[in-house]
């Protein structure tokens, strides 16, 4: 099957992730989903099971994966898959900053634009269709700390890069999805 990258942004609960499984669902036999949201409290616990059980009746292959989406990606290929969703980008990059922070190395833009090009060979790699997911957070406020200021450059550069190299971009605005590219 030949490699196939969609982008599909859009803000928080505008329907994204949604329209996102439906997209993946329509072209590929056998799908991952690669999850990359950490568990932080028992509020997030609770809705990770909740996903986690609504994939797995819908026969998706669920690979949580924080920090290494390529790395899931061949998982997902190793495990026969022809579509993978990474839900999402946004959270990938987070993970990056808070680790990061964590050791107390600079993370900011020019670093997300780094692993995002690190990212493109190997989404490109799959063999099949990559859906991406990533939150719009440049639409709102300024931020008002430098962190999220910093955060929000990141972000926008990831999606302008992944952008560019993808075969279709997707915006969805409240519960419904428009064909950008």
């Amino acid at each position: 099957m030949k490699n196939r990258l969609i982008l599909v942004t859009g803000g928080a609960r505008s329907g994204k992730s949604a329209f996102a499984e439906r997209l993946l669902c329509d072209v590929t036999a056998r799908r991952a989903y690669i999850a990359t949201c950490p568990v932080l409290d028992d509020e997030m616990r609770e809705r990770v099971r909740r996903h986690r059980e609504n994939r797995a009746a819908a026969n998706w292959l669920t690979i949580e994966e924080q920090f290494d989406p390529g790395a899931a990606l061949r998982r997902a290929e190793e495990q026969g898959c022809d579509g993978a969703l990474i839900d999402c980008l946004t959270l990938w990059l987070s993970n990056l900053f808070f680790r990061a922070e964590q050791r107390n190395e600079p993370f900011g833009e020019a670093e997300a634009a780094v692993e995002c090009e690190k990212l493109l060979p190997q989404l490109r790699a799959f063999p099949g269709t990559v859906v991406a997911v990533l939150n719009e957070v440049g639409s709102g406020v300024v931020p008002e700390s430098s962190l999220g200021r910093r955060f929000r450059d990141a972000s926008g550069r990831c999606g302008q890069l992944i952008a560019a190299s993808a075969d279709e971009l997707f915006l969805a605005v409240c519960g419904i999805a428009m064909r950008i590219k």
